[in-house]
C-alpha cells in the first residue's frame, strides 16, 4: 500500500506503478525468482490508499532485529552455506544486470532531472531526497559526503543496467541457500551496476558495525567486497569499478533514509533529536571515516 502524509512516509512518493511494471518484467524473464504480481489499483477508494497484490511465496528472510549477523539461522549457518547464500545472493545482481534495457522501454525508471548521464541523476536525486528529508535540520556528515562524491567521480561510470536499488539479503526470501523471492523494488532505478554492488556490500558493513559495538563478533568474513566483486566478474566478466566509492554513496543514501526514520520517531513520540544532528544516524562515525581514510 502507499503511505498516507500522516504516516510521515520515508519516502517522498512511492510510484506503485512503477514497482508493479519492474516486478511483472523481470518475473517475466524468468532470470531472477520475484513474486508474480497479480493486480494493480491506483484508485485509493476501496481500501482508502493505492496498492497492488502479489503472490505469497514460502521461504525464510535474513533478519534485521535482531541483525542477522548475531545469532541467526545465517550467523549460525556452516561457512559453505553462508558461501553458497553469498554466491547466491550475487548471482541474483548478475542476472539481473544483465536484463537488456535497450530491448524493451524501461524509460519510466529514469530520473527526470539534470545531469548527463545515468549516475549524474541519480545523484542528483539524493539531493533533492536529501533535501526533503531534513526539513529545517542539516546533517553535516551528509553533505561533506556529497561535497566527496563530487571531488572523486568515477571517470567512467559505465552503461546503465536494470538497478534494483535496495540490494540486501534482508530483501530476499531465500529457501535453503538459494533465493526464491527478490523484495522490495521501491528504489529500483537505471544505473551503473556498481549501484547495487556497493548497497549490498555497505548494507553487511553497517550490520557488522552494530555488532562491533555490541561486542558481538558478527560475520566478517560474509559479502566481503573483494570476494563480492571476484564473484561478479566471475559471473559476468565485468570488473567492478571504482567500489569505494559506491560504498561511500552508499552509506550517503542509508544515511539519508535513517534520518527520515529518526523524523518518524520524533513524530510519533518514539524518540526526540540529539544535539547533533548526525548522532541520529547510527551509521555517522563509520561515514566520517571513510570520507577520512578516502581523503
Amino acid at each position: 500500500m502507499e503511505p498516507g502524509a500522516g504516516d510521515v512516509p520515508v519516502f517522498p512518493e512511492y510510484d506503485l506503478q512503477a514497482q508493479f511494471e519492474v516486478m511483472r518484467r523481470v518475473a517475466r524473464r524468468g532470470a531472477i525468482p520475484v513474486p508474480r504480481v497479480l493486480w494493480l489499483e491506483l484508485d485509493p477508494g476501496p481500501i482508502g490508499a493505492p496498492f497492488f497484490v502479489m503472490e505469497r511465496l514460502c521461504g525464510r528472510v535474513p533478519p534485521d532485529v535482531m541483525p542477522y549477523n548475531m545469532g541467526s539461522w545465517l550467523s549460525e549457518a556452516a561457512p559453505a552455506d553462508r558461501q553458497r547464500l553469498e554466491h547466491a545472493t550475487v548471482g541474483v545482481l548478475a542476472k539481473l544486470h544483465g536484463i537488456d534495457v535497450e530491448k524493451d522501454d524501461w524509460g519510466f525508471l529514469e530520473f527526470d532531472l539534470p545531469g548527463d548521464t545515468p549516475l549524474r541523476r541519480h545523484v542528483e536525486n539524493q539531493r533533492r531526497y536529501y533535501a526533503w528529508a531534513r526539513e529545517d535540520r542539516r546533517h553535516a556528515v551528509l553533505e561533506r559526503a556529497f561535497d566527496w562524491l563530487e571531488a572523486h567521480w568515477p571517470d567512467d561510470s559505465g552503461p546503465a543496467v536494470l538497478s534494483w536499488g535496495d540490494s540486501r539479503i534482508g530483501n530476499v526470501m531465500y529457501g535453503e541457500w538459494e533465493p526464491v523471492a527478490v523484495l522490495d523494488w521501491e528504489m529500483a532505478a537505471l544505473g551503473p551496476r556498481e549501484l547495487d554492488i556497493g548497497w549490498l556490500v555497505f548494507m553487511h558493513a553497517f550490520f557488522e558495525g552494530i555488532a562491533g559495538q555490541l561486542g558481538l563478533p558478527g560475520l566478517p568474513d560474509f559479502l566481503r567486497p573483494e570476494n563480492v566483486a571476484a564473484h561478479y566478474a566471475t559471473l559476468t566478466g565485468y570488473q567492478p569499478a571504482d567500489l569505494p566509492w559506491y560504498q561511500v554513496y552508499a552509506a550517503l543514501r542509508h544515511g539519508i533514509v535513517m534520518s527520515r526514520v529518526r523524523a518518524r520517531q520524533v513524530h510519533f513520540g518514539e524518540d526526540v533529536w540529539p544535539d547533533d544532528p548526525d548522532e541520529a544516524i547510527p551509521h555517522c562515525a563509520a561515514l566520517r571515516a571513510m570520507l577520512d581514510t578516502s581523503d
